[in-house]
């Protein structure tokens, strides 16, 4: 039975908006019966994800085949106890399972046993939390990543690896425990509550980046990668035409779709209409309407592109002003789109208007302007900004020009210069530094700079030279191929003098534009000998430059 303070807490919940699936091991009949409070939940995935269930319609939907009833027959004969059949599973308890196992594996089906602490279900194989979970989701058009589950046995590591939060009550199996976000101090139903609290009051906003779900947007000069949260945070990319904007934006927008994120590009100069992963909507002749944007949108798996180009110029602002107090009701109901980028933001969201329906969401989230003039866009969009990278000639002045626009004291001056695909990337809250980064590239673009240095041919100014001590030798490697040939051949003398003195790791670093690669070699560079480095240089390129090109 659920207990009175976790159904209040349910129903608080319900209240505020969000939705509500429960899901369980547990058969249908069984759940009917010890647990009245079924209409608080838009959906139940019982049977272990082999039976979903609408409350308010009390309609079932069986999500796998049955479990054969001469299994079930067999299974008795065996001598297991206590064996009931759900609408697709069977159950039983310890000691049975290896009773389950043997007879699984007599009859030749495709079945597997899934264990619920001194339950045991057996259930077609694939078939799990995750997937029953997933049916549901895509039912009520939501996304895995504005789910937040919580659980306490064995069964629920499949769903909760899938959730963006993942939560354990107190009285979780430590196996459980150890694998997800958040372990909640109270047990039982009191666990849930606390969760349920901490959602209402801050929809669980203090939760930093989750391990494997951060994307990358760049590599400082230690190799370290530079990541964020896809999800929860604004970013502004600023810098002169050719700097490299629509390159540093294609790269997340890969990521975000590679992790199955939802965004909306507003595209004013059609830059994004040919981009594989987003829907493109409009063209030159005809501009979109609202009505396919937000249909586009209403599906979780789909992405868009609103192109402008066959808006004029001073239509675009009003079309976005009336098409955000749609996409930000789809996210009210649904926490979709995650990302809502803005290509030349400038155009769009203009600073003569500050009366754009934007401003009026006190959490303004998942936002990336990218503009020439950070100064042009409307205030109150831009002090939102988390970060902001700043690519081209004069990446101090945008960093200077951004803290005047939302009167911020200015990051001290970083004094560098920027090549093609560099940037300074400035976390502007607290007091955090600006750093220099190598920016993440496109699919394509990682494609054509693998094949530039691995096949290509540098000027002889950039290429490497193998010399050894005294200038003994001089032989030129053009390219990272012909590195690697060269390495092979040359004594080991040569090849430690190079190694040891740090000319491998700096010419991967300056030339190559390879900081991680760089780092690796300099971890290696003062101890490993001969045979063992060039093993291990000739594997960090390969796995580079020379697998999947």
């Amino acid at each position: 039975m659920v207990d009175d303070e976790t159904v209040r807490s349910l129903e608080d919940l319900r209240r505020s908006g969000r939705r509500l699936v429960l899901v369980t091991g547990r058969e249908l009949g069984d759940l009917l019966n010890i647990c009245p409070h079924l209409y608080l939940f838009d959906r139940v995935v019982a049977e272990n994800g082999a039976l979903l269930y609408r409350p308010a319609t009390k309609e079932e939907k069986i999500l796998s085949e049955s479990v054969p009833k001469e299994f079930i027959q067999r299974l008795i004969s065996k001598g297991a106890q206590d064996v009931s059949a759900g609408r697709a599973i069977v159950s039983t308890w310890i000691p049975c399972e290896s009773a389950a196992l043997d007879l699984i594996k007599e009859m030749g089906l495709d079945l597997q046993v899934v264990f619920n602490r001194e339950a045991v279900m057996v259930l077609p194989a694939g078939v799990n939390k995750a997937t029953g979970l997933a049916a549901a989701l895509q039912e009520l058009d939501l996304s895995f990543h504005n789910v937040v589950g919580i659980g306490d046995a064995e069964n629920d590591h499949a769903f909760l690896a899938k959730c963006e939060c993942s939560a354990a009550v107190a009285n979780a199996l430590e196996a459980v425990k150890q694998r997800v976000d958040r372990v909640m101090p109270g047990s039982y139903g009191e666990g849930v509550a606390q969760l349920v609290r901490e959602i209402i009051a801050s929809d669980l906003a203090e939760f930093g980046e989750r391990p494997g779900r951060s994307i990358a947007i760049g590599r400082q000069s230690n190799g370290a990668a530079l990541t964020i949260k896809p999800y929860g945070m604004n970013v502004l990319i600023s810098g002169s035409s050719g700097g490299g904007k629509s390159t540093v934006a294609t790269a997340f927008l890969e990521a975000l779709a590679d992790l199955e994120y939802q965004f909306v590009i507003v595209d004013p100069e059609g830059d994004y209409s040919k981009f594989d992963r987003a829907v493109a909507l409009g063209d030159e002749k005809r501009p979109p309407s609202i009505s396919e944007v937000m249909d586009l949108l209403a599906k979780p798996a789909r992405n868009a592109v609103v192109n402008l180009v066959g808006l004029p110029l001073k239509e675009r602002p009003k079309f976005i002003d009336e098409l955000f107090p749609h996409l930000h009701g789809l996210r009210v109901k649904t926490g979709r789109p995650h990302w809502i980028v803005f290509d030349e933001a400038h155009h769009v969201l203009p600073s003569a208007g500050e009366s754009t329906s934007l401003t009026v969401s006190q959490n303004i989230y998942g936002m990336m302007l990218i503009t020439l003039e950070p100064g042009r866009i409307t205030p109150t969009i831009l002090s939102a900004v988390n970060l902001v990278l700043a690519l081209g000639d004069e990446p101090d002045a945008i960093l200077a020009g951004f803290s005047e626009a939302v009167k911020r004291p200015k990051p001290p001056p970083t004094h560098v210069t920027l090549q093609q695909g560099e940037a300074v990337a400035w976390f502007c809250e607290g007091h955090n530094q600006p750093v220099w980064i190598r920016t993440e590239l496109p699919r394509g673009e990682r494609r054509r700079h693998r094949r530039k240095y691995f096949e290509g041919e540098l000027e002889p100014e950039r290429s490497f030279y193998f010399r050894g001590p005294g200038d003994k030798l001089n032989l030129r490697a053009q390219n990272l191929a012909i590195f690697l040939q060269i390495a092979d051949g040359v004594d080991d003398e040569t090849w430690l003098y190079h190694l040891r003195s740090g000319h491998f790791a700096r010419w991967f670093r300056e030339v190559i534009k390879d900081p991680e690669l760089a780092a690796e070699v300099e971890q290696i560079q003062d101890e490993w000998e001969a045979k063992d480095s060039r093993s291990w240089v000739r594997a960090g390129i390969e796995k580079r430059y020379v697998v999947g090109t």
